[in-house]
């Protein structure tokens, strides 16, 4: 078994809805690596002017797009 440390690490979160699951994904010289998420704690800082948090009135919170990709705006 090859382990590398993944701190500092820099990859794309990513959710399939087909397994409805998160993977990690890193990419390296136009190829890329699928991580499973296995961790129970994972801090991430995001990194993508085109994500916005959304809480409606009802108390629901999700992380979208921007309004302006979405078409809202």
């Amino acid at each position: 078994m090859k382990i590398e440390n993944a701190n500092g690490a820099e990859g794309c979160l990513i959710y399939s809805h087909i397994t409805q699951k998160f993977f990690f994904r890193v990419y390296d010289n136009g190829s890329f690596k699928d991580y499973d998420i296995d961790h129970s704690d994972l801090f991430v800082r995001i990194d993508d002017k085109d994500a916005c948090f959304y809480e409606r009135e009802d108390g629901h919170m999700t992380l979208d797009h921007s309004p302006e990709t979405l078409g809202l705006k």
